[in-house]
């Protein structure tokens, strides 16, 4: 008999749009064609020159350790890449590189809370969030959002639940699963209540008619920010990501980074400096596809019956309302799945805030949009 696993082993629960691919891919192994508008992956290709950087890397270097914080040739590049994104001047010496955004929330949690700390964010919510700070024994605090004012975290709503406990402010801008964008006068607001204001802007960069992202960088140097190579570059196999910390961070969180993970894999670091160098027509490519790819979703998922009270101004993904066909957005989407082999996520999986509502990606191919539509309209008359 295995022991018991640990209370915050224990606090974190199934990632849902993981278990609704992970039960499509199954579904494929068994001969099924599976329409994917659960995951948040883009379906293009990387960018040909971080290809051709890793495969020249395995090749030729060999493949060993690498300073933890990253190659600093990387962590140069994505400063620079920064300055010309966001105007901003920022020390390379302040760039953590990491395995992917989640490794660096792991870190920057670990660094901010002690155990009953407390992180204050928005919801609807990219599902992980909470797990996240539970898993080093943190306190997520929801604050309401509304599609009527396009999801936007109101710092008057934020004020009153910040408590003696509070560690930080938690912000994503585009966010999942809205694709709401936080105008730079309320992130202004949040970031003078006091605790550190965290900036997950892993979409920056996927946005549509003629918006604008305010980093968290443009508002001062005692910020925390997440970013990395997923969805703008294609790259979520090659699991990259970095996490942009105060200088008065940088030493804990190296030692973070050295006892728990030592380093990214060298091969993977240099696909990420030729894509920084070389991407910017893949981004031009995504983001191309998915301002049309989004209208037609929206569409097509109105006409169906489902509510979408608000367009998403960045990210890929659609927010619907599905309670005209059910309640549990779970059951919901297992039958969308089963029936019609189209894989959603339930809405639930951001949070009860979510519950009654689907995810829809935009991912997949305009021809497989049309065809998930199809299939939905067979499935819910």
């Amino acid at each position: 008999m295995p022991p018991p696993s640990s209370q915050r082993a224990a606090s974190v629960v199934p990632f849902l749009a993981m278990e609704v691919m992970e039960r499509a891919f199954a579904l494929e192994r068994e001969g099924a064609h599976v329409i994917h508008l659960e995951i948040g992956e883009p379906e293009f290709p990387a960018p040909p020159a971080a290809v051709a950087a890793c495969a020249r890397a395995l090749a030729e270097e060999p493949a060993r350790y690498t300073d933890s914080r990253g190659l600093v040739e990387l962590r140069q590049a994505i400063a620079a890449e920064r300055a010309t994104r966001n105007g901003v001047a920022l020390d390379p010496e302040r760039v953590l590189v990491t395995s992917g955004t989640s490794p660096a929330f792991l870190l920057l949690f670990t660094y901010l809370l002690d155990p009953g700390d407390e992180v204050v964010l928005g919801t609807p919510h990219y599902a992980c969030y909470p797990n996240l700070i539970r898993a080093v024994g943190g306190v997520p605090v929801l604050v309401p959002t509304s599609p009527d004012d396009g999801y936007r975290l109101r710092p008057e709503l934020v004020r009153r639940v910040l408590g003696p406990r509070t560690r930080a402010i938690l912000v994503a801008s585009p966010a999942n699963p809205t694709g709401a964008i936080q105008a730079r006068a309320d992130l202004e607001a949040l970031h003078g209540l006091g605790p550190p204001l965290v900036s997950d802007e892993i979409y920056d960069g996927l946005v549509y008619d003629g918006a604008r992202v305010t980093s968290a960088l443009e508002l001062g140097d005692d910020v925390f920010v997440l970013d990395g190579f997923s969805k703008r570059y294609a790259m979520t196999g090659f699991r990259l990501g970095h996490l942009i910390a105060p200088s008065s961070a940088a030493r804990t969180l190296r030692s973070l980074a050295q006892n728990l993970f030592i380093s990214v894999a060298s091969f993977v670091q240099r696909a990420g400096i030729a894509a920084l160098k070389d991407g910017d027509s893949t981004i031009a490519e995504i983001r191309g596809a998915y301002r049309k790819r989004l209208p037609l979703l929206m569409s097509g998922l109105r006409k169906l019956g489902f509510g979408v009270p608000v367009a998403p101004r960045g990210a890929f993904y659609v927010f619907a309302d599905a309670r005209r066909f059910g309640s549990d957005s779970r059951s919901l989407a297992s039958d969308v799945l089963e029936r019609a082999h189209v894989a959603v996520t339930p809405g639930v999986d951001f949070g009860a805030a979510g519950e009654g509502w689907l995810r829809f990606s935009c991912t997949a191919s305009e021809a497989e949009i049309e065809e998930a539509l199809a299939r939905l309209a067979r499935l819910l008359g």
